[in-house]
């Protein structure tokens, strides 16, 4: 941590946002902290959380409490994972590899996205718990399982296959804006790998319904990667019960309720508001993590109530990592987790295990008992 690192740190985690706003250009203000269309969603997921109130329980014994928790096979310091965003070099000039220096700084996994803009192995050994990587899919099956190895032969430990983006989707704040990437930043994991080229449209045919939709993936895709790739497949963008199930049938190992934080199709219902759903759906069969408006630790412990087994946060980070680097990121992270342990304490929860639905006060909380 540098002087000028430790000179840049903010007090409260709404203070890095109020920074970050100020220190980025209108265009990358609006690529990582926009929606799109009217944002409606992207409103939706962080209002959705004050909607739902807190039942403290009163003279609990919660001597020796922990955020504590296992997720895979893997035990975690606590239940809060770094989300993938692409292109961090636009807020920092280390990018990803100051973000996964403070993801190992709070003993928490980070997952690569497809399109960083630093080369995987950098990342991973900046941050060794950097273990996540996160794929889109491409026209070539050979492609992806290709990518696949090479990140299992750098030591991540699993796949995070988003699939509620074939297409980008309408962000009105970016066009406004004028956001695009400068020449020196790119994802420079994806060099050399296989793009679908598109025949010239007929007259009447559309480029989305003629063209992309044929080489984007299927459930069929999506099974197929499950049983080849030498990684567990945790599928992100999920907001349906029936595509939970399956999500199971195919072979993931997990599941993240997402909406991509509201930044591909507006008006889609918040994600804290989908989550009982989905777990209900899943039955325990794999665990159920959500992302979307995750900005305080009472927004963990209600998603760990309703069923959540960890959350995952971006923008916040993004935060961190645009006004103190690596410290700002770990600093962000520090306190989510010490406002999670503050809240499990009011509470009266000793262990995640303990958030359970009668701390809420909400209708969902009846959703998620039935």
């Amino acid at each position: 941590m540098t002087e000028a690192e430790t000179q840049a740190l903010q007090p409260t985690l709404r203070d890095y946002e109020r920074k970050a706003y100020d220190l980025l250009s209108p265009d990358r203000a609006a690529y990582f902290f926009g929606g799109a269309a009217d944002e409606r969603t992207l409103d939706a997921n962080q209002s959705a959380f004050s909607d739902i109130e807190l039942l403290p329980r009163m003279l609990r014994d919660v001597r020796g409490g922990s955020t504590r928790t296992t997720l895979l096979d893997q035990t975690m310091a606590h239940p809060i994972i770094l989300a993938p965003v692409a292109y961090q070099k636009l807020v920092h000039p280390e990018g990803e590899a100051a973000m996964a220096l403070g993801a190992a700084a709070q003993d928490t996994v980070m997952t690569l996205s497809a399109q960083s803009s630093v080369d995987a192995g950098a990342a991973r050994t900046a941050g060794p718990s950097c273990t996540w990587f996160q794929l889109y899919w491409t026209a070539q099956r050979e492609a992806v399982m290709a990518l696949v190895q090479r990140m299992a032969d750098l030591g991540f430990t699993a796949i995070v296959l988003t699939v509620d983006a074939p297409v980008q989707g309408v962000r009105d704040r970016e066009t406004r804006t004028g956001f695009g990437l400068p020449a020196d930043i790119s994802a420079v994991n994806l060099a050399g790998m296989p793009m679908p080229r598109f025949a010239p449209l007929e007259p009447g045919e559309s480029i989305l319904f003629d063209r992309i939709a044929h080489v984007s993936p299927r459930w069929a895709d999506v099974e197929w990667l499950c049983q080849n790739s030498p990684l567990p497949v945790i599928l992100k963008g999920i907001v349906h019960p029936d595509d939970a199930r399956q999500a199971i049938e195919a072979g993931a190992s997990g599941i993240i309720v997402s909406n991509h934080g509201g930044r591909i199709l507006d008006t889609v219902p918040a994600t804290i508001t989908l989550l009982p759903a989905i777990v209900k759906a899943s039955d325990g069969a794999v665990p159920v993590l959500m992302d979307g408006g995750v900005r305080r630790g009472t927004d963990v412990l209600k998603a760990l109530a309703l069923g959540a087994s960890a959350v995952l946060v971006g923008r916040l980070a993004i935060a961190g990592l645009t006004v103190a680097g690596s410290a700002g990121v770990s600093h962000v992270l520090r306190l989510l987790r010490d406002e999670l342990e503050v809240a499990m304490m009011l509470t009266g929860c000793r262990s995640v295990a303990d958030t359970t639905p009668d701390i809420l006060r909400r209708q969902t909380v009846s959703d998620a008992k039935d």
